[in-house]
């Protein structure tokens, strides 16, 4: 890859969306100038980095010259100091300039909503499902995100079955997209009178809230259905017909949401779920067409996909797409996750360079 050239490229393009934001047709469309104002925004972020880059490079080129053309012993000693300290710079700076040219994730800037559900291990399953849950609800209050509880499923031992929320902020999609998966856990439940060592598991689904111009739903294929809401065990605990069910026939994905007082606010809070859960499908189908034809080592973050194992008796963490142990689990579960999700992004950046 010709850098400098990438960089006259990326120079050309900023010089483009500076005319296309002075464009009638743009400033009349509100979408075309968001649109047009977040290119020209993440271009000049990549030419900005692309011009350190250039100007180091060419001055190391022309310290090399000088080098080469000059007799004068005090000028060739100039010359040996500005190379030695540009050959420790450039590197570094060629690094982010490539890191910078990676085609960014479309959906890195949105809000997520999170649906976490106990898996194999009953009661414990359910418990840690709660833990995981507050693990990243106290990632987004480090964040400053806005949090809120869509719909929860609880059990008599104060766990959950399923919980699903949603966190609002900036880049919530692009720090936790690799949470998508199953996590799973080892240790002594407070049950257990034996001191054995029990495994369970928690799926966890990370998804980009959809919006009505990411995904159109023909609302004859929606199989709405008002019910009264229930609670733990099954019981019903009120009579009004508050809660909502929505069935996407063509798929059959179900969404149940209970939590908001009005069936309108329920109704609402379901189909952005809908909307949500058919991108995210049709997300995961055209990853599954590239990853056949590449896997990479970060993974498909598919949802059966086995991505963490939080072993208590070692207090040790372990991510298995990158292969590295994280100690400390009292605090990576109150949201002191930073460094696992750095790690998970510097890999996936090592595998698209690569591939450049």
């Amino acid at each position: 890859m010709d850098l400098l050239n990438q960089l006259k490229s990326k120079q050309e393009e900023l010089k483009t969306l500076e005319t296309r934001l002075s464009d009638q047709s743009v400033l009349s469309d509100p979408k075309k100038i968001r649109e047009v104002n977040e290119a020209y925004s993440h271009i000049k972020d990549v030419v900005e980095i692309g011009e350190a880059y250039g100007s180091a490079f060419n001055a190391l080129e022309e310290a090399k010259k000088t080098l080469n053309e000059t007799d004068d012993s005090e000028m060739k000693e100039l010359a040996n100091e500005e190379i030695a300290s540009l050959q420790e710079k450039v590197p570094g700076l060629e690094q982010k300039f490539l890191i910078a040219l990676l085609p960014p994730d479309p959906m890195d800037k949105k809000n997520i909503i999170v649906e976490i559900r106990a898996g194999a291990g009953g009661d414990e399953s359910s418990i840690f499902a709660g833990e995981l849950m507050r693990m990243y609800t106290m990632y987004a209050d480090r964040n400053k995100w806005k949090t809120d509880l869509i719909s929860a499923n609880r059990n008599e031992v104060g766990g959950f079955k399923e919980v699903i929320f949603s966190i609002n902020g900036q880049n919530a999609y692009s720090k936790l997209k690799y949470e998508s998966g199953v996590h799973r856990v080892q240790r002594v439940p407070e049950t257990e009178k034996q001191g054995r060592v029990h495994t369970s598991t928690i799926t966890v689904a990370i998804m980009p809230e959809a919006e009505e111009v990411d995904v159109k739903i023909d609302p004859k294929d929606l199989n709405i259905e008002a019910t009264t809401s229930t609670g733990a065990g099954g019981q019903s605990v009120n009579t009004t017909y508050s809660a909502i069910r929505i069935t996407h026939i063509p798929t059959g994905i179900m969404v149940y949401c209970q939590e908001e007082r009005s069936q309108k606010q329920n109704k609402e809070r379901a189909l952005t779920i809908i909307r949500s859960r058919i991108f995210a499908f049709e997300q995961e189908k055209a990853r599954k067409e590239i990853e056949e034809k590449r896997r990479g080592q970060i993974g498909t973050g598919d949802r059966s996909e086995k991505i963490r194992t939080y072993n208590f008796p070692q207090d040790r963490i372990t991510d298995h797409r990158i292969k590295e142990n994280y100690h400390n689990i009292s605090a990576r579960l109150d949201g002191d996750i930073d460094e696992i999700i750095d790690d998970l992004k510097q890999s996936e950046i090592n595998e698209q360079l690569k591939d450049a």
